[in-house]
């Protein structure tokens, strides 16, 4: 996902949006996931050195990335979408009074897995595949992608206010799909937030994703399991919950009673007694196709 607070900050990406040729070229990238520049050129009905100049401009904004394969013909340069998502915050002002902290997807502090599960660092697969009893091995904390089928992970957010100062919004950002065995791309679930064990609302993600491989994901990992997620920014403040923008429950800020001495537990849940019960991937900087962890941000405001 791309967020962008400051218009300035952004125009390089409105620049590469400026033309109907590459809004036609981002299309066709999210109708076939990867394309190679001679079949963008022959959909396109342009020139390969035209489409290249599209590219080009594309890929500096940041929302396309390019790879090096080898096919039938030789070298090809494939590209696919690297962002799913963008934001832009029209009113946004610098925030004054905020700070953030980033969880890796394995320092959980209470859980619940069925399988399928698993968790896996970046150098192998703790324990074995669909054994939840690994889920407590003390590695579980250099995890750096979890997935279970029914159930749920539970993190704690530090609380640094001091007094006089209240909770404005609580933000979290994290990149995650569905589970499905295997990949599915076409495998919904309802994936429900908690904060302090009051229900925020929920999201569907709508597969679990392995067309294509994660580019953060480390050599060793399967090109037969799940592959990358979907970043998302889950929001809480005085106006609602919100996914990425959208609302998702009328809960809001002031319905978790935070003070300086709370604490902040912060969970994310599937069923499968649920509409779609197609479980969840979380995926840490050293998988997918996003380098972060959980992010975890707090605003505030000072009371006079």
């Amino acid at each position: 996902m791309i967020h962008i607070k400051d218009l300035r900050s952004g125009l390089t990406i409105f620049k590469a949006l400026s033309s109907e040729t590459r809004i036609e070229i981002i299309n066709l990238l999210r109708q076939h996931d990867r394309l190679n520049l001679n079949e963008l050129a022959e959909k396109l009905k342009l020139t390969n050195g035209a489409v290249t100049m599209h590219i080009k401009k594309l890929e500096e904004s940041g929302i396309i990335d390019i790879t090096t394969t080898v096919g039938k013909h030789g070298i090809q340069k494939m590209c696919y979408l690297n962002e799913d998502s963008l934001t832009v915050d029209l009113r946004s002002k610098e925030i004054e009074h905020c700070y953030e902290y980033e969880i890796n997807v394995g320092h959980y502090i209470n859980y619940s897995a069925e399988p399928t599960c698993g968790l896996a660092t970046k150098n192998s697969i703790i324990g074995e595949f669909d054994d939840p009893r690994y889920f407590a091995d003390p590695s579980h904390i250099h995890a750096g992608i979890i997935w279970l089928n029914n159930g749920f992970l539970e993190y704690r957010i530090p609380n640094y206010l001091k007094r006089f100062e209240e909770f404005k919004e609580l933000q979290f950002i994290f990149e995650i799909s569905s589970e499905a065995p295997g990949y599915n791309e076409d495998w919904p679930s309802d994936i429900y937030f908690y904060l302090n064990n009051i229900e925020l609302g929920f999201w569907t993600s709508p597969g679990d994703f392995g067309k294509m491989r994660g580019t953060n994901n480390p050599d060793w990992w399967p090109g037969y399991l799940n592959q990358y997620g979907m970043a998302k920014l889950l929001r809480i403040n005085k106006d609602g919950t919100f996914i990425d923008g959208s609302r998702i429950s009328d809960v809001t800020i002031d319905h978790i009673n935070l003070t300086m001495k709370s604490e902040i537990k912060f969970k994310l849940a599937v069923s499968d007694n649920r509409k779609n019960s197609g479980g969840l991937t979380l995926f840490g900087k050293d998988f997918g196709h996003f380098n972060h962890e959980i992010i975890a941000r707090v605003l505030y405001d000072v009371i006079k």
